[in-house]
């Protein structure tokens, strides 16, 4: 990520026009999906672009892209290496920024919008496959997204923000660009990952720049944690706030990251939101509730949380309950619909449970009243805090010819939280497994992008099924999960000899 496209975002929003970001490790034919159901106009890009010392070849995704999308008319492009030996150029269509630029006068007075006019699109998966393109409204996400960085974080104008994360996700979005840019503060745009050139990447900015707030998901954390202390030498007093996002943070993380990037001092905000809700809606307040490690602790002012019984759909009142999360009441800053979807957008959110506003999250709330995340109780993976849809990596992996079925399920990683396996039914038997799991976890790559690939392919004669042919995921979860002793009454299933021929398979791979 780079300067430019804070700056596009905010150019975008000053025109009064709608901008929707595609993080640049999804695919050509993810990319192409996205501008299509967005009916886009204008694609601002870069040359080239890096991530832990690779080379992403961003245009050339775009590219490909636009061969099948005939509506957009323009291509601005960044020239972020300037390697042009081999790079594709269409009159007409690409231009490069900085000679743009230079024609227009650095003035562009503000175009004024309505309080609901949409101020961007951001795509997210859905459990049926096709991404859901989530609208936030301006006035209502621009106040979630001020106040959650000013009363969460206790961000001020002299403040320094260090958000790990991408503006391709929801994250980068909030607490990267609106969020601290509207409260006067300084945000760090970061590129790179946290092990590049090596693994005191974060505490070399922190150091450097005497950041205030430092935000970043589980997953680094845990990775950094691997890694050991001889990476964490230097003087990080000047952190105030510490953040978590995109998962729940383990205790033994949490204690980690409070003893040796905090040093006791730092006030940690384990914060849970989605990209639908647009900014935090259970954080505890930086220097002012008491915390769990675990726990997302209570909701942000304005939010009415509540757990529902899965089972019969009632609220459940009281403490030390398990059920859904849902929210009772409207905030400001929560999705209006889902881009030329509303039908999907109320099947999705509101009618699970009528009259509450459904997160797809399981949730506990203990003795005190603290709010535990268990995370998704529907068929959407999160690795390293990036939602991933299952449906759509099992559509990814049936386009390889050899494939007859599949079905993808997410159990906990210990790195990245949760991590994707594939279960794949081929047509015919292989003449070379390893090769064909190859091909396939490539087959994913090209299809949706790298963060998608499956961790493990496990080649399987066939999946269990109920006999009106629903794919029983619970059973494949309980099984790579070591539970086969708790698998439930199987008998029901249209081919109850096939779990135990799964449960061989897994073993082998062990």
């Amino acid at each position: 990520m780079i300067p430019e496209a804070v700056i596009t975002l905010l150019a975008i929003v000053r025109l009064g026009a709608i901008h929707t970001v595609v993080f640049a490790g999804f695919s050509a034919g993810s990319l192409k999906d996205r501008i299509l159901d967005a009916d886009a106009k204008v694609v601002v890009t870069a040359d080239q672009s890096f991530r832990g010392g690779k080379v992403i070849e961003t245009k050339k995704i775009v590219d490909e892209a636009l061969k099948h999308t005939p509506n957009v008319t323009h291509n601005l492009v960044f020239e972020r290496t300037g390697k042009k030996d081999d790079l594709h150029w269409v009159e007409g269509r690409d231009y490069w920024w900085h000679e743009e630029v230079v024609k227009h006068r650095p003035y562009f007075p503000p175009v004024p919008v309505n309080s609901e006019h949409p101020i961007f699109l951001l795509y997210t998966s859905g459990s049926t496959g096709k991404p859901k393109g989530v609208v936030h409204s301006t006035a209502g996400y621009l106040l979630g997204a001020a106040s959650t960085s000013k009363y969460v974080f206790d961000l001020h104008d002299h403040d320094i923000l260090f958000t790990a994360g991408d503006v391709g996700w929801i994250t980068g979005h909030t607490y990267v660009v609106y969020g601290p840019l509207l409260l006067g503060a300084t945000t760090v745009v970061f590129e790179g990952t946290p092990a590049y050139p090596n693994f005191s990447r974060y505490w070399d900015i922190v150091d450097a720049h005497k950041i205030s707030h430092f935000y970043v998901a589980p997953t680094a954390l845990r990775l950094l944690k691997r890694a050991g202390l001889d990476y964490i030498h230097h003087d990080l007093s000047s952190l105030r706030t510490l953040g978590s996002v995109g998962e729940p943070i383990a205790p033994d993380v949490w204690t980690w990251y409070n003893d040796n990037i905090g040093k006791g001092r730092a006030h940690i905000c384990d914060t849970y939101w989605q990209t639908e809700t647009g900014s935090h809606i259970i954080s505890p307040y930086a220097g002012v509730t008491p915390t769990k490690p675990g726990s997302a602790s209570f909701p942000v002012f304005g939010i009415d949380p509540v757990i529902i019984d899965p089972v019969n759909g009632h609220e459940l009142e009281g403490n030390d309950i398990e059920g859904v999360l849902a929210v009772r009441s409207p905030w400001p800053s929560m999705a209006r619909t889902v881009w030329n979807a509303h039908e999907r957008y109320l099947d999705t959110y509101f009618r699970p449970y009528p009259g509450y506003y459904f997160t797809g999250d399981g949730c506990g709330r203990d003795h005190d009243g603290y709010y535990w995340i268990r995370g998704r109780v529907d068929d959407v993976v999160n690795v390293s805090g990036h939602r991933l849809s299952t449906a759509e990596i099992e559509a990814a992996l049936i386009e390889h010819p050899a494939v007859a079925e599949s079905a993808v399920v997410g159990i906990h990683d210990d790195l990245t939280g949760q991590a994707v396996n594939a279960f794949v039914a081929l047509k015919t038997k292989p003449t070379d497994s390893s090769a064909t799991k190859k091909e396939l976890i490539l087959q994913v790559r090209k299809s949706i992008g790298p963060f998608a690939a499956p961790k493990q392919i496990l080649l399987v004669d066939d999946l269990p099924k109920t006999r009106s042919g629903k794919i029983m995921r619970r059973i494949l979860r309980k099984v790579l999960s070591g539970e086969e002793d708790s698998l439930g009454d199987i008998s029901t299933l249209s081919n109850p000899d096939v779990v135990q021929h799964i449960i061989s398979v897994v073993h082998a791979t062990k």
